[in-house]
């Protein structure tokens, strides 16, 4: 095994920048974007910095969840730095840590109320592994965590109160974000399957094998459909600025379909990629049509937005790992 980097290193950052998974720092920013659109009136610098932390915060959070995972993943994703050896647990938890007290820092900042709900979900990214064992709690378990993405962003915009979270769009936001998720954990489980069962790792497929997953999962495909949505129905369709939101929902759901249909079809674990790979552009097409239909100023951003994710997509290290 190779010596580890120096934490100070250019080369530190490299491996630290593949552990966070460029490609779906896009699902937190969806996500957190999502959220700052419920927000009545948003300031264009404070909604940039709340955007950047809940861009980075994903990254934060899966590499500090690989401390945990390093059993599964040795056989699952061997092409990992910290598989290999090129960083070390004790740096990756350090910086992944700082990482997410930072960004926590920056939300109560703009908004104390942050501060209970920002610990929650650190509390819940260092306990995930736990649950990810039990394949009744795993995808609902880090969906609640992703969940709590939108509440937060609204909040530190400073101009969302808490009393709204009751209100309908922001509930159809949290359930589509809740289901929406849950289905991308569940299909991503797919991948690991060999290696989750010698680990001892009881998730879904695991337990149940491939066609009652799936059948799960497409469950949870047509609850964020529907709660997404209800949003969109409400909001109505009477401008060109909504109906671009609603291709992006339709663009959405189509890959979201695409995905489900895929995910039937396939048996073998390596070509997984596939339609986990659609599954998480379903969900940010259709989290980008949510938060462009509440805030018409995100649409033209959310095509450049979505044409990035794309080029990280395409770039990752490995390509059968989403």
């Amino acid at each position: 095994m190779s010596q580890p980097y120096a934490i100070f290193s250019l080369n530190f950052l490299k491996a630290y920048w593949i552990t966070m998974r460029p490609y779906l720092l896009f699902v937190s920013g969806v996500t957190g974007l999502a959220g700052l659109a419920l927000a009545s009136e948003l300031h264009p610098i404070r909604g940039a910095l709340i955007f950047l932390v809940f861009f980075f915060s994903y990254g934060f959070g899966q590499a500090l969840t690989d401390c945990f995972q390093t059993d599964t993943d040795a056989l699952s994703s061997p092409y990992r730095p910290l598989i290999q050896g090129l960083i070390t647990k004790p740096q990756v938890l350090g910086v992944s840590l700082a990482g997410l007290l930072s960004s926590g820092l920056i939300l109560v900042f703009c908004n104390p109320c942050t501060l209970l709900l920002s610990l929650l979900a650190v509390f819940g990214l260092a306990t995930y592994t736990i649950f990810k064992r039990r394949w009744w709690a795993g995808p609902f378990y880090n969906a609640w965590i992703v969940a709590l993405i939108p509440v937060i962003a609204a909040l530190a915009s400073g101009a969302f109160p808490l009393a709204a979270a009751r209100e309908p769009p922001a509930r159809w936001v949290l359930l589509s974000v809740f289901f929406g998720y849950a289905n991308f954990v569940l299909m991503g489980y797919y991948k690991d399957i060999s290696a989750d069962r010698a680990t001892g790792y009881r998730t879904l497929p695991v337990v149940f094998g491939w066609q009652l997953t799936a059948g799960v999962s497409d469950l949870f495909a047509l609850l964020a459909f529907y709660f997404s949505g209800l949003l969109l129905q409400e909001k109505g369709v009477t401008s060109l600025q909504s109906w671009l939101s609603l291709c992006f929902w339709l663009a959405g759901v189509a890959c979201t379909v695409a995905a489900q249909w895929q995910i039937h079809r396939i048996r073998a674990e390596a070509l997984t990629h596939r339609p986990i790979a659609n599954v998480v552009r379903g969900y940010i097409l259709i989290h980008l049509g949510l938060g462009s239909a509440l805030n018409p100023h995100f649409l033209f951003p959310g095509f450049i937005f979505y044409g990035l994710f794309e080029w990280a997509l395409q770039a990752r290290p490995e390509p059968k790992q989403v």
